[in-house]
Order: structure tokens, then sequence, then C-alpha cells
């Protein structure tokens, strides 16, 4: 009889126990998401505001263009890299060519060459224009898609 009873105990309580609160799934990932952000970073950047890309870089961020020796490691050295564009750099209009965009659980890779037309940096037109490859490696980091690598490079730059 006792054995009955622990057992009926033992059974209610598993029927009134509550089941562990289970994170909201997570919204399906759109590549456009990641397109929209980049779009927005560039409409700004080509109307001098670099801040674009300073709002979408991670704390960590690394970055890489043809004009620096090293990585730039840090969203601060970011902000001084990027301190003496602002205001100097005008874009017309763009292209973004041959965008690749690879999803691996929280982390994204988008590629693409990207075509500035009317571009000009303090006033002096870039004559012909110089198309750049692009490589950015988003991370979401808190619900928000972050980017924690920057790479720009010249796409066939002239080798000496």
């Amino acid at each position: 009889m006792r054995t009955a009873i622990l057992l009926s105990m033992a059974l209610l309580s598993l029927s009134c126990a509550q089941p562990e609160p289970q994170a909201p799934p997570k919204p399906a990932f759109k590549p456009e998401t990641i397109l929209n952000l980049e779009r927005a970073a560039l409409d700004r950047w080509g109307h001098g505001d670099p801040s674009g890309y300073l709002e979408l870089y991670a704390p960590e961020i690394t970055y890489f263009d043809p004009t620096t020796e090293a990585s730039i490691k840090g969203l601060a050295a970011m902000q001084k890299y990027y301190a003496p564009l602002a205001g100097k750099i005008q874009v017309e209009r763009y292209a973004m060519r041959n965008i690749s965009i690879q999803q691996h659980g929280d982390v994204v890779a988008l590629s693409y060459n990207l075509i500035n037309l009317g571009a000009s940096f303090d006033g002096k037109p870039e004559n012909p224009p110089r198309p750049w490859n692009s490589t950015k490696i988003y991370a979401q980091i808190n619900g928000q898609w972050k980017i924690i690598h920057d790479h720009w490079s010249y796409i066939k730059p002239q080798l000496k």
C-alpha cells in the first residue's frame, strides 16, 4: 500500500511539473537582411558618412584595406581611422556585382565587387573609377548582425 501511495505521489508531482522554458525560435535567415545593412552603410559612406559602417562594426572588428600595412583591430581604432574621411568622400552611385552570401549558423560571409561611379575624395574626382573587392564577415551578436571582419582590396591592382 505504501508503495502505491509513493508511486501515486511521484506520478502526481511529474504531471504538475512545469516544462523548462525554451528560448523562442530564431527567425529564419534572409540574405536580404545582410544586403540591406550593407547597402545602407554604403549609401551613407557615399555621402561622406562612415558612421554607417561604424554602427555595424562589432567591438572586436578587424579590418584591412589597400592603405593599411596591418589589420586594424577594435572599434575605437576604426573610429580613429575613419575620422579624417568624414565629409570627404562622395559617390554619385554604385553597383554591387558578383554578390555571394554564405551562412553558417550565426555567421555570414558577404563578398561582392563594388563599382563606384562619380566618386570623389575631398572634391577630387576619381578618374577612372577604381573597382573594389569587398569581403565582410557578419555575426549575430545579441540578436543583431554585426561585422566582425571587413576587408577591401582593388580588383586587378597594378603591380609594380
